[in-house]
């Protein structure tokens, strides 16, 4: 019996210098995640001022981060991340890839921690006669919470940071009963914002989710997968099956795009961009949700009439192991989460939605978009699931994981395929069946 183990070198990855998660690369001068790198630059662009309830020394972890956004900016800062080197338009890119780390003073982090450095630049601007940001609503409160923007006060981005970008990204206005719906970043499970009251999910997040629904095809798979008992899958055979049920995966990703409610809003050329480089991505999110009874169930029998060979076994790659693993943690995640139909159909619109793929002419537009879908995903999931203050953070953390592995399976020799998908099926079936 053939075991697979973890080579010693996976320890010596680079890890994110502020939360220890996997590296994606050099970020604002510093080695960290495309988490940390979103979180720094949401806060520095939209100026935020963040408060911490403990003693100002919480643990940052994978697991922990979000649990306190102080202590996490405030760990950027200290490491050296450079808030010079993010571009002021706020656009995707940095702005000077040469910009490395920075060693700043204490009382310049606390400036900036305090929000008085926002201050300063906002009445720097207001002196000088620039209109946009001469409005009291872009400067802070009294209580030293700035402007996430030029038509957004201090006083919606501590209570209402939810609502407040859904009027500038759904274009409504905000009934009284929404106004303290807090935002992804700066609240924690047990926040006082919010009430014990019930609350009902907003009329254009249900429209508008039930447009993305209508665009889903949630049939399930046509491809085949019944094999007479006894019979022996051969490592071509299993190979094709899988073949044909990506083309059918990937004609119904096609089909999908034609009906998404945002359809026109779009040239057909950054459609073409979008879906040449998210199409594993979206495969892979329909296999372990929607399609996910007929992938765990009757592929995972076909892949059991499947035997290896020894050869097979000795050949198989470290960037297989490694994604055998984290897809048996993201099924399990999932699985555990047990996502429903709507929240699915919203994932798949935020990461379709990527502003950050090269190639695009429509990059802001695509992040408004995004940002619709992104909150009205939270909306729903914190009017469905009341009891379960973390879902929405949960459900978005699994989005770069898919990222992730849908980039390393790239690198997976495709007669491997077969094998690794027989190891994560069997996994996957077995530990589910014993629960």
């Amino acid at each position: 019996m053939c075991t697979f183990s973890v080579p010693d070198d996976r320890a010596e990855q680079r890890t994110c210098l502020i939360c220890g998660d996997r590296a994606t690369g050099l970020h604002y001068g510093i080695i960290s995640c495309e988490g940390c790198k979103g979180f720094f630059k949401r806060s520095i662009c939209n100026k935020r001022v963040y408060r911490c309830s403990r003693d100002k020394n919480c643990v940052m972890s994978r697991k922990q981060r979000n649990r306190c956004q102080y202590c996490r900016l405030l760990k950027c800062l200290q490491m050296g991340m450079n808030r010079k080197a993010i571009r002021e338009d706020g656009m995707p890119g940095g702005r000077n890839k040469s910009i490395g780390p920075v060693q700043i003073s204490e009382e310049e982090i606390e400036r900036i921690m305090s929000g008085q450095e926002f201050e300063e630049e906002a009445n720097h601007w207001s002196n000088h006669g620039d209109s946009d940001h001469s409005s009291p609503g872009n400067r802070a409160s009294e209580s030293n919470q700035p402007s996430p923007g030029s038509t957004l006060s201090s006083r919606s981005v501590e209570l209402n940071g939810f609502m407040a970008f859904r009027e500038q990204y759904m274009g409504m206005s905000v009934p009284p009963h929404y106004q303290y719906i807090p935002h992804l970043f700066s609240y924690s499970g047990h926040s006082p914002l919010l009430p014990p009251q019930a609350r009902s999910l907003d009329p254009q997040s249900y429209s508008l989710i039930h447009q993305l629904l209508s665009a889903e095809d949630l049939e399930p798979l046509g491809t085949p997968m019944l094999i007479e008992d006894g019979y022996a899958v051969t490592q071509a055979e299993l190979f094709a099956l899988l073949c044909r049920l990506a083309d059918e995966l990937l004609f119904r990703q096609i089909a999908w795009i034609k009906k998404l409610p945002f359809f026109c809003e779009l040239s057909i050329k950054d459609y073409t961009c979008l879906l040449s480089s998210t199409w594993q991505e979206l495969i892979l999110l329909s296999s372990l949700t929607v399609y996910s009874k007929q992938i765990f169930g009757e592929l995972a029998d076909v892949t059991a009439k499947y035997s290896p060979s020894d050869e097979e076994l000795h050949r198989f790659s470290d960037e297989g192991m490694e994604v055998i693993e984290r897809l048996i943690y993201l099924y399990h995640k999932f699985h555990q989460l047990k996502v429903s139909n709507e929240e699915y159909a919203c994932m798949k619109a935020i990461n379709f939605l990527n502003q950050d793929i090269r190639g695009l002419t429509s990059a802001s537009q695509l992040e408004q978009l995004n940002k619709r879908y992104w909150y009205i995903c939270q909306d729903f999931t914190e009017y469905k699931y009341t009891h379960q203050p973390n879902r929405f953070p949960d459900l978005m953390m699994c989005l770069p994981e898919i990222r992730y592995i849908a980039g390393k399976m790239v690198n997976v020799p495709l007669e491997q395929l077969p094998l690794l998908f027989k190891v994560v099926l069997h996994s996957c079936k077995t530990s589910v069946g014993k629960e």
